[in-house]
Formats: structure tokens, C-alpha cells, sequence
């Protein structure tokens, strides 16, 4: 039977009602991430097909924004909850009675380094990011420039100008390698040997960038010899036929968490909770480790081809506590030094 104009109409306009019914009863959650915009979909999509009636609206920041934001918006919160956000960040949230502790169904699973101690958590790592540079063969041979080896080699002369790095206020890899550096060097509030470290190597850097991933990009389309990034990027641009080489520098390397939290005040807690559910489950990690080489539940992360084998005995040893208690005064020290170098917005 052949419908009339009137009747298309009609119909076209129920299934309209339909949809718009379908789309009112699902839940909204509104979370607050700085994870890649390259990562969000899939991860997305993971959570959907366990609980297609949640929708995901992100805000999406690097993690210094997303963490300026967040503390911010302290006395009105906004966020229901937040995702792939360095777990530095979260325990300084934590401190500042932000976060509702949860204890996720796959709590157990997680290994104890990569949560909060407390019981229940206020926040789980899903995987581990970390320092890697990145470094163009081709830039590099017709400058004559040779390949380093470690953090100190790239305070050397030979390499002033070559070297761009994320700027730590803005980005969660700029500061975890601060404090790497710090860690390894030593602090002693701005008079220590990882200050005189970021000293002679802000003389050879031409720009700190806003996002841990652009020094890595910059690097890979010749912009720069150098650029000091994470794993995830370098390995990405590798696998995609960039001229670079990734440099882990023997000393040790930086890193964060990055990590899933509550945010107190959301009025959708039981959305929340599931998404935190599924964040902590195998088939989140199983997406986490196609982009990085570390998950928090042990065992799950394939070998990704161009990050060693013992990565994860590289790292340097981190005190979350001292990331967080620390970094109003770390980042102050540090814009004074160095941030007339950085990257206008």
C-alpha cells in the first residue's frame, strides 16, 4: 500500500518521537579527560557496548587545563567524572576532598602501584604513559647532529635550538618529566641539581609546547631535530613511517598514571559508578594496552614495537604524594626560569 505525502509525514515524524524518547532516557555523563582525541571513540565505543543507555560527553584538555579547570570549579563542580587524567592530578583533587572514593568490580585486578592506597580508592590508574624523545634521523644527519643517549646529553651545546618540550603548567607529560628530573637530581626548593638539569637544558631548548604529543609531531615532521614527549605518540608516529627514532635515556624515565575518579558532586553516581566499573575491567585494559606499553592490570598490554621490552623497569620511582603536595611550588619555580619560551595560545 503506497503512503500519501500527509502519511510520510506522520510516520517520519513518529520515528522522530521515537528517537528523541530513546535519546531523553539515556543517562548523560559529563567527564572531563585529557586523554588523546585519537583514543576517545574507541574507548567510547568499549563502554557502550556494556551500557548502551549511558552517553559520554567529553571535555577534553591537556591535563595542566584540565586540572586548572577542575580545581577551578571547586565550589559549583560540574563534572560527573574524570578520565585518563594523570593520576598526579587526582591525588591533588583527592587532597582537596573532590573525588568520592569507589571501589570498582575490578579493583583486585589492578596492581597495588597503580592505585590509591586508601580503601576504597579514590581513584585507579587504567595504564601507564611515559617519556620517550623523539628524534629525526634525517634533521639530524644533515645538521650532523648525533643521537643522545641520556637527559644530560641533551644539555650539550651541539644541540641549542633542536629541542622542543611540553610546558609542565599545561602538560601532564611536561610535568612528570620535571619531576623526574627532580627525582633523579635532586630538588631542594629551585637550588638543586634538577634545576641546574633544567637550566642547561632550557638553553638548548626553542619552544615549550602546550601538549605532551606536539613535540613529538613537530619532531617527526622536521620542525625540530628533538622532541621530548611519551611512548604513545613516538610509537604512533613511528608505525606511521615518520624519520624517528625513540630515545629512552638511560638514567630513568618519567611518568604518570593515567587514571579514573568520581568527581564529588555529580547527581548521576550510578552511571558514574559504571563507567568506573568499566574502566577497571580486561576489556577496557585490552584497549588501553593497543596504545600503551603498561596497563594496571598486569599481563594484558601487547609488546608495542618500538618501546623496549623492559620499559617498565625504566621508570623512575615515583611519589604521587610529593607530585601533588608539590606542584604549586614546582610549577611556580618553574615559570619563572623558563616560560618565556613557551608557545603563545
Amino acid at each position: 500500500m503506497r503512503l500519501s505525502t500527509f502519511s510520510k509525514s506522520l510516520v517520519l515524524t513518529g520515528l522522530l518521537a521515537l528517537a528523541a524518547a530513546a535519546s531523553a532516557q539515556k543517562t548523560q555523563l559529563l567527564v572531563y579527560t585529557a586523554l588523546e582525541t585519537d583514543q576517545l571513540k574507541a574507548y567510547q565505543e568499549g563502554f557502550n557496548k556494556s551500557y548502551p543507555d549511558i552517553d559520554i560527553k567529553w571535555v577534553r584538555d591537556s591535563t595542566g587545563v584540565i586540572t586548572a579547570k577542575l580545581l577551578a570549579e571547586k565550589a559549583n563542580p560540574q563534572a560527573d567524572a574524570v578520565m585518563g587524567v594523570a593520576a598526579s592530578s587526582l591525588a591533588l583533587l583527592d587532597k582537596q576532598g573532590m573525588l568520592i572514593p569507589y571501589a570498582p568490580l575490578n579493583l583486585d585486578a589492578i596492581m597495588s602501584q597503580y592505585r590509591d592506597k586508601k580503601t576504597p580508592p579514590a581513584w585507579f590508574g587504567m595504564d601507564v604513559w611515559g617519556a620517550t624523545v623523539c628524534f629525526n634521523t634525517v634533521e639530524a644527519q644533515k645538521k650532523n647532529l648525533p643521537k643522545p643517549e641520556t637527559w644530560q646529553d641533551l644539555t650539550k651545546p651541539v644541540y641549542k635550538g633542536q629541542i622542543v618540550m611540553p610546558n609542565p603548567a599545561s602538560s601532564g607529560t611536561g610535568y612528570f618529566d620535571v619531576v623526574a628530573w627532580l627525582t633523579l637530581f635532586g630538588d631542594k626548593d629551585g637550588k638543586g641539581g634538577g634545576w641546574k638539569y633544567m637550566d642547561g637544558l632550557h638553553a638548548n631548548i626553542a619552544q615549550y609546547t602546550h601538549s605532551g604529543s606536539k613535540p613529538c609531531n613537530m619532531a617527526a615532521s622536521g620542525e625540530f631535530v628533538m622532541g621530548i614527549s611519551f611512548e604513545y605518540r613516538g610509537n604512533t608516529n613511528k608505525a606511521k613511517g615518520a624519520p624517528i627514532d625513540l630515545i629512552f635515556p638511560k638514567e630513568g624515565l618519567g611518568w604518570d598514571l593515567e587514571a579514573f575518579a568520581i568527581h564529588k558532586g555529580t547527581k548521576k553516581l550510578d552511571a558514574a559508578k559504571k563507567l568506573a566499573d568499566w574502566a577497571s575491567s580486561k576489556d577496557a585494559m585490552l584497549l588501553y594496552g593497543k596504545n600503551f606499553a603498561i596497563t594496571a592490570q598486569p599481563g594484558v598490554a601487547a609488546p608495542l614495537a618500538n618501546v623496549p621490552k623492559d620499559y617498565e623497569a625504566r621508570l623512575v620511582k615515583l611519589d604521587f604524594n610529593y607530585a601533588a603536595e608539590q606542584r604549586e611550588r614546582i610549577l611556580k619555580e618553574w615559570t619563572a626560569r623558563y616560560d618565556g619560551k613557551t608557545e603563545k595560545r
